[in-house]
């Protein structure tokens, strides 16, 4: 149930026309309904704007099934499932026919309404090629977030000239997000251009000695340009979701 939902219901019965007994059925699964192996959080989007996401991974299909069944019969609103692959999106498909895969993202939408959007844009940039699955990821999760999205990729350090031709559009983002493995150094650079929040994201991508992201993790932690915040490694969702708040701030 989301504040709009909330108010509707406040005012049908302020109006008298939704009894009290009728509300109380639509509010007593408030704060979240226990389904036994998930106790899905129902109040999560009237908290923190945005209603609980479904992580995919150690998950068994029948569960998602039920998360979604019961979101679908708790809102009307969209639902997001991350990290998802090809059987995820199957059997939610066979809950229902408004289920949306984006495979490079590995996220599942169940559309029921448009995307909101924002006036100010999230930038989500990348280092290189091979880094674009975790940046589709955040931008997926920032667009069904209500958010404008825009990309710049594979504008890594091994060509900055790459990076140096699109100064004007990260100069206009009201936050961006920088997808980069290896030794991460690209957060660094585009915070050294830009008055702008930065949200990195290291990536796994790298031969052995990147110890699968640690070298990119700590390389934007110590990062000696202002203004960036570094997110777990491959953790695109997450980016997206502190990108989305500042974004709409």
């Amino acid at each position: 149930m989301n504040v709009d939902q909330l108010t509707k219901l406040l005012e049908d019965v302020k109006n008298h026309t939704c009894d009290v007994d009728a509300a109380l059925q639509l509010l007593k699964t408030l704060p979240y309904e226990d389904l036994s192996y998930a106790k899905v959080d129902h109040h999560r989007e009237l908290r923190n704007g945005y209603p609980e996401v479904i992580y995919s991974p150690g998950k068994s299909l029948n569960q998602i099934k039920g998360i979604v069944e019961n979101m679908l019969a708790r809102s009307q609103g969209n639902i997001l499932a991350s990290r998802a692959e090809r059987d995820v999106y199957d059997a939610i498909k066979s809950v229902t026919p408004d289920a949306i895969y984006y495979e490079e993202a590995r996220s599942v939408v169940v559309k029921r309404v448009e995307f909101k959007t924002t006036e100010n844009y999230i930038l989500v940039i990348t280092a290189g090629t091979a880094d674009i699955p975790v940046a589709e990821e955040a931008a997926i999760t920032a667009t069904v977030m209500g958010n404008q999205v825009k990309r710049l990729y594979d504008v890594g350090v091994a060509g900055i000239h790459r990076l140096l031709g699109n100064v004007p559009i990260i100069n206009e983002a009201k936050v961006i997000i920088v997808v980069a493995g290896m030794e991460g150094a690209l957060a660094s650079v585009v915070g050294g251009l830009t008055d702008k929040p930065i949200v990195a994201v290291p990536t796994s991508v790298g031969y052995g000695a990147s110890f699968g992201g640690i070298s990119a993790l700590l390389g934007m932690l110590t990062s000696c340009a202002s203004g960036i915040g570094v997110v777990n490694i491959d953790n695109g969702f997450g980016a997206a979701c502190m990108a989305s708040k500042i974004n709409k701030l």
